[in-house]
């Protein structure tokens, strides 16, 4: 019993030298959150435009980043984490700038979403440096044996800003106007540029470094699995707000908050389950849940039944990303953990910038609730792939442990 206040100790240590690193992918989501809930509307009804624009403008960000994330591992992995994070942060500032001329040039739609899209671009790249480099400047601090950890309390940063954002962002835009929106965003991205210089950097891993194509195709696999299961998220966080007022319902950021706030809890509550019982059969349970919120959504018929939906879904999405990536980043050697983590998110990427317009064209032609029967049955596909990727793996004689 006396080893038990002891591992107690040793994880708070662990997590308190996580979050301040973390906490700069907190700054940089809460730039992505801040505006995520209002644009869809502002494109479609301020500016004029379709709702598969609308998406589409959205998903610019998921593309850039998806186009960035080579970059993204290569810098952390030669620079160092610290660079990347504060090259990241540049990025989110001048995002808000050019979101801050998108809406002083409202008068002229076209060239509105022209900066709108602009400023989606630079975001997105900013959020593929900052993300990964967050991650390789927590596991230089903790190690790699608390991998899932640094993984799991990066999750609780991007998704906590985003639950914070999406309200806030409805909040400013409502009370100071849309052109307050690229102001906040960056002031917060001076704020963290600032808090980031004086926290200490991890050394540079030396070794051997895999060719980025050979870090891809052995994390192929588990990004599709990702991508499969990241349809729910980009559906909800793109169509969550157009969904609620085709019904006429409330509150639509609600949703976002308590898809986050569930999120959290299950990182918080569940993350150690991923050394118990490994990654692929946690992501088994995580995508049946996710499924199953998607579908209540789908079939909901009032806004209660709609926010619990958000809310499991939540709830099962937040395991996925560290359980299938612990199991990716097991597979290369340590000079290559930044490309195999910007590999695997690839399929994040790529998996929300599809989303958008494919959602966009799926609501145009069957309603906004079809959109979260497609993420549904992504997610089901995504339940199937895990189960095989366990049956393969253990089946492997020495497979190289999961750290």
């Amino acid at each position: 019993m006396s080893a038990d206040p002891a591992s107690s100790r040793s994880q708070l240590s662990t997590t308190f030298q996580i979050i301040p690193v973390v906490f700069f992918t907190f700054i940089c989501y809460l730039n992505i959150g801040i505006p995520l809930a209002v644009l869809p509307g502002y494109v479609h009804d301020d500016l004029g435009f379709s709702t598969v624009l609308a998406g589409a403008a959205i998903s610019v960000q998921y593309l850039a980043t998806l186009a960035s994330r080579p970059l993204a591992g290569r810098s952390a992995d030669t620079l160092g984490p610290k660079r990347t994070v504060s090259i990241g942060l540049i990025g989110s500032g001048v995002s808000g700038a050019l979101l801050l001329l998108a809406v002083l040039c409202g008068r002229w739609p076209a060239a509105s979403l022209t900066l709108l899209v602009l400023s989606r671009f630079v975001l997105g790249f900013g959020e593929s440096l900052c993300g990964t480099g967050a991650i390789l400047w927590g596991i230089g601090r903790v190690g790699t044996s608390n991998n899932a950890r640094v993984i799991s309390w990066n999750g609780i940063a991007t998704y906590g800003a985003l639950a914070v954002g999406a309200p806030l962002g409805v909040l400013i835009a409502r009370n100071l106007g849309f052109w307050a929106l690229g102001s906040v965003v960056i002031a917060l991205a001076a704020t963290g540029y600032a808090l980031a210089r004086p926290v200490a950097p991890v050394p540079v891993v030396h070794g051997e470094r895999m060719s980025y194509r050979s870090v891809f195709t052995r994390v192929l696999p588990h990004g599709i699995g990702l991508a499969l299961g990241s349809a729910g998220f980009g559906s909800i966080a793109t169509f969550i707000t157009l969904f609620y007022a085709a019904r006429h319902w409330p509150n639509a950021a609600l949703s976002l908050t308590v898809f986050g706030t569930l999120f959290i809890g299950s990182r918080l509550l569940f993350a150690n389950s991923i050394k118990t019982y490994g990654g692929f059969r946690v992501a088994i349970v995580s995508f049946a849940c996710e499924c199953a919120g998607l579908l209540m959504l789908w079939l909901a018929p009032i806004p209660h039944v709609a926010l619990a939906g958000a809310a499991l879904t939540g709830f099962g999405f937040a395991l996925v990303f560290p359980a299938l990536g612990v199991e990716a980043v097991a597979l290369v050697p340590p000079a290559s953990r930044g490309a195999a983590l910007s590999a695997y998110s690839v399929f994040l990427d790529l998996s929300l910038g599809i989303t958008g317009p494919l959602a966009g064209y799926i609501a145009g032609e069957f309603g906004y609730g079809s959109v979260f029967l497609f993420a549904a049955i992504a997610a089901a596909a995504a339940v199937g792939l895990s189960t095989m990727l366990y049956m393969r793996y253990h089946r492997v004689p020495n497979r190289p442990a999961v750290t």
